[in-house]
């Protein structure tokens, strides 16, 4: 009778729905660390007040945001944000932006989705220039008119980049 116990088939769900959640975690606390490290109160900090918002609004509790902070600010964490930039399928312009505690790790890492994904590292300040920042989201200032073959390969790229853990967002021209 494999495969009928009842708490297997509990115990398989609640694995899988408890991996998920605990990287959507990791990805808020990332950035929560990250802008405590200038200033630890969020009423002198409005990128920590944001980062602080996007994790209780995804679930993360408020021990677990605190214990971030004091992390941050007492300088125990490592992590960096970097801002990657790529060309996708069909020209498409990337913005990958990532917070990590091993650069050269994640770089290498993006290099190959982007390898297997059809699309290549860009050489730094080629790729921003077609966007701009509005409240820490990267909108672009020229949407490219692309086929509808290169939108399907440029979403799932983009849907492969933010599927690895130090991404925090992927920000393409279309």
């Amino acid at each position: 009778m494999a495969g009928h116990s009842h708490w297997k088939q509990i115990k398989e769900r609640k694995g899988k729905a408890d991996e998920r959640r605990g990287a959507e975690f990791s990805k808020l606390l990332r950035a929560v660390t990250v802008q405590a490290k200038q200033e630890k109160n969020p009423d002198f900090n409005p990128g920590l007040r944001a980062a602080v918002e996007r994790a209780r609004t995804g679930g993360v509790p408020r021990e677990n945001i605190e214990r971030a902070i004091e992390k941050a600010a007492s300088g125990e964490g490592t992590t960096e944000e970097i801002i990657l930039e790529a060309y996708g399928p069909g020209g498409t312009a990337l913005v990958i932006q990532a917070l990590t505690d091993n650069k050269n790790r994640t770089i290498q890492e993006i290099k190959n989705i982007l390898k297997d994904g059809g699309g290549r590292l860009a050489e730094p300040k080629s790729v921003v220039w077609a966007f701009i920042t509005e409240g820490g989201e990267w909108k672009p200032k020229f949407p490219g008119a692309f086929s509808d073959e290169n939108r399907i390969k440029s979403q799932a790229l983009a849907e492969s980049l933010e599927n690895h853990d130090d991404v925090q967002g992927v920000y393409r021209n279309f």
